[in-house]
């Protein structure tokens, strides 16, 4: 449901004045600032969850109508809803879409005319980051996009005429009068305004927009009253939007857990977003707390030993008794679950002397506080917006959200102090693909088309070759499903690449690890082809040779032979039937009956995209078999109990077909 925000009226021109002007109508605060502005908006927006869409879509419909106005918006991961196709994924997918987001989400429609390619003329939007895979079709927001490191965009930004910047805030009120919290987004709005002062160019006005929801966060994150020009608190807004939490196959898990014997005790960690991360986390739990089944694990995956051995070094195979300190430009679920694990419990403080004494043990932790985790933007579940909030009530030092410059980089007043904050840090990101001489393709495909963006990424892999004990470990699927059947992600060569081969650093596959870290090429070859798809070792092999970067009577190991997809679910599906591994590591925003479904609906998907799989669908439907356990109820879910056309009915034959072909195995093993 809608939350109701108290309203402050007041009214007048909008600029910067004694008396604020709070708005509780989003439409007149539109128009408002558009008069106050003129003509040509120039704004800025925070990236995820921080865009004030309300507002932001007002300004674009005004903008729209008008052809005599233009409206340029810079700004990052634009969050949308899950689009739905119709038949069988809608009608899976908008009851769950309209339970977990709630009825009155709102959506940037500028993103949304942008994947359809709508976009108005007079309308720009430039974004550094995009939704991953959601605008690969979109003529305007590939030719808008711009490439930069997440530490660049406030300086780049700072020369672009800027009028106008809006943002989600927490509102308190208290003895000392009104503050606010850029909560989820400080990170390139304290950067921003700080260029902006530093250039001395003129301020934007700056847009606060109230939403009772967000967790307020002290420190760098609160601001004065006097920050923000304007004041909007709609009457009603919507809940915050939360990412649904996604299953996890063996095929991530054996990713993470080979990663977490990476991780040293007392070390620093950085990590993203997605099913990887997930796997990684809670392979990091298992290792604390099953610890014998986590090495288990890991002998199950590499009997060689391996792992174990690069662990000694690199890691390591015991539980975390000192704990770990987190500094990741987006503060994610994880790092919830690694608290209360009893991981993430390493404090620092923003303190030279102070950092010193507690390394060298001279300072009782307790006694000055400090803080364990260190971000730049959040975003997560709503359990993790909960958790921020119920922290920092309780304790207020716990969390520093600060400026995206003071995370991603070392350079600057803080350079001594983050060294030492930062020791064995281990930065866990993923890539699309990489080459066998170590490059990483992260952000875009072969043709300059892209997919997300470089983000923070290149900043975290340059960071952990500057610091003492530090390593940049990119994890990686070893192959991908294509319209043409299983390929590669480990090639020769690609057409564009996010990460050179001179930072290359580690690499993490499902089967194993590769360090590349100061090696020749042929020694980095022969490290990526020990953690290849064996299906494609001789192709990578033999190319590698016909260009004179591997020595021509190499012969590849009778182990790397066994990297196959099936003798990887022997390996961990025992685990998974004990329920170590599982398919939701920490719990599903999916009812019981859609977790029944996902699978079956995977399969279908899967089968859909090549000719011997639309064959086997094809087999199935004819012989769809006996009904599986709980179809009926299954049926119910999708509206097809008592189907009523005759697209409905094929509907219904081809679900009961694909329920009745997964019904004998576990719900994981389609997402592979």
């Amino acid at each position: 449901m809608a939350r109701r925000c108290a309203v402050v009226a007041a009214s007048g021109m909008i600029g910067r004045m004694p008396a604020k002007p709070r708005h509780s109508d989003t439409e007149a605060c539109a128009s408002d600032l558009a008069d106050a502005l003129g003509p040509d908006l120039r704004i800025a927006a925070p990236l995820g969850l921080g865009k004030p869409h309300g507002l932001l879509n007002a300004l674009y419909r005004l903008t729209a109508a008008d052809p005599t106005r233009s409206m340029r918006l810079y700004t990052a991961l634009s969050l949308t809803r899950p689009q739905p196709k119709p038949g069988l994924e809608q009608r899976f997918l908008q009851p769950f879409l309209d339970r977990h987001f709630g009825a009155d989400a709102v959506d940037p429609q500028y993103t949304l005319d942008q994947a359809r390619n709508a976009l108005p003329a007079n309308v720009a939007v430039h974004e550094f980051y995009l939704q991953s895979g959601a605008l690969l079709h979109s003529g305007s927001a590939q030719r808008s996009y711009i490439s930069q490191n997440y530490t660049h965009v406030a300086r780049d930004l700072a020369i672009q005429d800027i009028n106008l910047l809006v943002q989600l805030v927490a509102r308190r009120e208290g003895p000392d009068g009104v503050h606010y919290s850029l909560s989820c987004n400080p990170d390139l709005t304290l950067d921003f305004l700080r260029q902006v002062q530093l250039a001395g160019t003129p301020r934007p006005l700056c847009v606060a927009v109230v939403h009772p929801d967000l967790p307020y966060l002290g420190g760098d994150a609160e601001v004065a009253a006097d920050y923000f020009d304007v004041e909007l608190c709609p009457e009603a807004s919507p809940r915050l939007f939360a990412l649904p939490r996604l299953p996890v196959d063996l095929t991530e898990y054996a990713i993470g857990l080979h990663a977490s014997a990476l991780v040293r005790d007392g070390g620093c960690l950085q990590v993203g977003i997605g099913a990887l991360s997930d796997a990684l986390v809670k392979a990091l739990l298992l290792r604390q707390h099953e610890n014998t089944a986590w090495r288990c694990m890991l002998v199950a995956l590499d009997p060689v030993g391996s792992t174990h051995a690069q662990a000694g070094w690199l890691g390591g195979l015991a539980p975390l008794k000192a704990g770990l300190y987190g500094a990741s430009e987006m503060v994610m679920d994880g790092f919830m679950h690694l608290q209360r694990g009893g991981i993430l419990k390493r404090r620092s403080w923003n303190n030279l002397a102070l950092e010193r004494a507690s390394i060298s043990g001279r300072l009782n932790p307790d006694t000055p506080g400090g803080h364990y985790l260190r971000g730049a933007f959040f975003l997560g579940s709503q359990e993790l917006y909960e958790w921020l909030g119920r922290t920092e009530a309780a304790d207020p030092d716990a969390i520093d959200m600060c400026a995206v410059s003071n995370v991603n980089q070392l350079y600057g007043d803080h350079q001594a102090l983050a060294m030492l904050q930062r020791r064995d840090a281990r930065f866990f990101n993923t890539c699309i693909m990489a080459t066998l001489l170590g490059a990483a393709v992260s952000d875009t495909l072969a043709d300059g088309a892209v997919v997300s963006g470089v983000g923070g990424q290149y900043n975290f892999v340059a960071m952990a070759h500057e610091l003492p004990g530090g390593r940049s470990v990119l994890l990686l699927r070893a192959t991908r499903m294509r319209a043409g059947g299983i390929e590669s992600n480990i090639r020769w060569d690609y057409g564009q690449t996010t990460i050179p081969r001179h930072l290359r650093d580690i690499v993490v596959t499902e089967y194993g690890i590769a360090d590349l870290r100061g090696k020749s090429d042929s020694e980095c070859i022969e490290a990526m082809l020990s953690i290849c798809d064996a299906r494609f070792l001789d192709a990578l092999c033999a190319e590698a040779k016909s260009h004179g970067k591997l020595a021509a009577d190499f012969a590849i190991p009778p182990a790397w032979r066994l990297h196959q997809p099936h003798r990887l679910h022997e390996s961990l599906g025992p685990f998974r039937r004990k329920g170590l591994l599982p398919v939701f590591p920490f719990g599903s925003d999916f009812d019981e009956v859609e977790q029944r479904l996902l699978p079956a609906l995977e399969w279908l998907k899967a089968g859909g995209q090549r000719w011997r799989g639309r064959w086997q669908l094809l087999r199935a439907v004819c012989r769809p078999g006996d009904a599986s356990q709980g179809e009926e109820e299954a049926l119910r879910r999708m509206g097809l109990d008592a189907p009523a056309t005759l697209s409905e009915r094929v509907q219904r034959r081809l679900l009961q077909a694909a329920l009745r072909r997964r019904s004998g195995e576990t719900q994981g093993s389609a997402a592979g």
